[in-house]
């Protein structure tokens, strides 16, 4: 048995209360985990692409206040 199939049966064993623990714990730790790529991919350039495509719909009058 892999690792992820015992813990995916650990998790099954929990009870209410344990598993909306791990919900809140994992929904911090994926969203930290998120936010580190997120500034990785923006030093390292590759968010530019996006940027650049923003704008030039932004001029070409293709967006809208909020």
């Amino acid at each position: 048995m892999s690792e992820v199939e015992q813990i995916e049966d650990r998790i099954k064993s929990l009870s209410p209360e344990e598993l909306a623990r791990l919900r809140a714990w994992f929904a911090e730790f994926d969203a930290q985990a998120w936010d580190r790529q997120i500034e990785a991919d923006s030093k390292a350039g590759n968010l530019n692409h996006l940027i650049e495509k923003s704008l030039a719909e932004h001029k070409a009058g293709k967006s809208r206040p909020l």
